[in-house]
């Protein structure tokens, strides 16, 4: 029976401590850190989760501000904006919310962001850093893996480590963290993806099983190890007859993985909450490293 990883209780912890850190800012007669938004569109799940940031940013003490963008907006439009944030100088970190309208080069547009305010870490610059174990920004989510890791003593030393999943946002950069030099970290990574034979070859021997592939309930019971630790990335709405209309569902089927896991994550509460909590995390960075 496995011990649940608690991304809601240890997001709580993080953001409580961010907390007293601007507490001591602010009372020192400084400004407190300040995370902006840009909002393109009308995208459901995306204005939800902005709003959930700016929510964090009260929370936590920090200055936020939010600029919405209609569907309509175009691309230099949207790189007008950017950068008017590249230049504002107490602005110390923003997020522009993907996806994008259609006509709009994602690429672009992450290219455009200032590396030292990119605290999503998606910027071709931090990605690099992140690589050679330089100082980064790192991707939210990846952050927060590792810090649930950290905070739970897990283990990775020395430990195979396979992640399912190669995306620039999750599994990409999760094979390279998991990999790098330090606590947690020096695991024996593979990742394996879509064009993988055979998949549960490589997890039947895993150690640690990050899995992060958006297929709800992919990583069966069977396809782990006895005592193997499931960190499950994936968060699906999967429709049903419930008064919402559906249910959130993670990549790892839980009941059967649950069984026989050492460590797992839940879905939700268990990488969702850290994603948001490293986000804030990484905004105190910004502001520290322009101060």
């Amino acid at each position: 029976m496995a011990t649940i990883l608690d991304g809601v209780k240890t997001s709580k912890d993080i953001k409580n401590e961010i907390k007293e850190e601007v507490l001591r800012i602010t009372q020192s007669g400084k400004r407190a850190p300040h995370l902006a938004a840009i909002l393109v569109g009308e995208n459901g799940a995306s204005k939800a989760y902005v709003n959930s940031k700016v929510k964090d940013c009260k929370e936590v003490g920090f200055e936020s501000t939010l600029i919405r963008m209609p569907e309509t907006t175009t691309e230099e439009e949207l790189l007008a904006e950017i950068k008017k944030l590249n230049e504002h100088e107490t602005v110390d970190g923003f997020i522009v919310q993907l996806p994008l309208p259609k006509g709009i080069d994602q690429e672009k547009i992450i290219n455009a962001i200032d590396p030292t305010k990119d605290v999503d870490g998606f910027h071709p610059e931090n990605f690099g850093r992140m690589a050679l174990e330089m100082e980064a920004f790192l991707p939210a989510t990846p952050f927060g893996i590792m810090e649930l890791l950290k905070r739970y003593h897990v283990d990775t030393k020395g430990k195979n480590c396979v992640v399912i999943g190669r995306s620039r946002i999750v599994g990409r950069p999760m094979s390279i963290l998991m990999s790098s030099r330090g606590t947690p970290g020096d695991a024996t990574v593979t990742v394996v993806h879509s064009h993988t034979p055979n998949i549960e070859e490589y997890t039947k021997n895993a150690d640690i099983v990050i899995a992060a592939l958006g297929i709800p309930h992919f990583l069966k019971g069977e396809m782990i190890k006895d005592g193997a630790v499931v960190i499950d990335v994936g968060i699906t709405r999967v429709e049903d007859d419930s008064p919402k209309g559906y249910h959130l569902a993670g990549d790892a089927d839980y009941t059967s993985c649950e069984a026989k896991a050492s460590w797992i994550t839940p879905v939700p509460g268990g990488v969702g909450p850290m994603t948001r909590a490293m986000l804030m995390q990484n905004t105190l960075l910004a502001y520290y490293r322009r101060s």
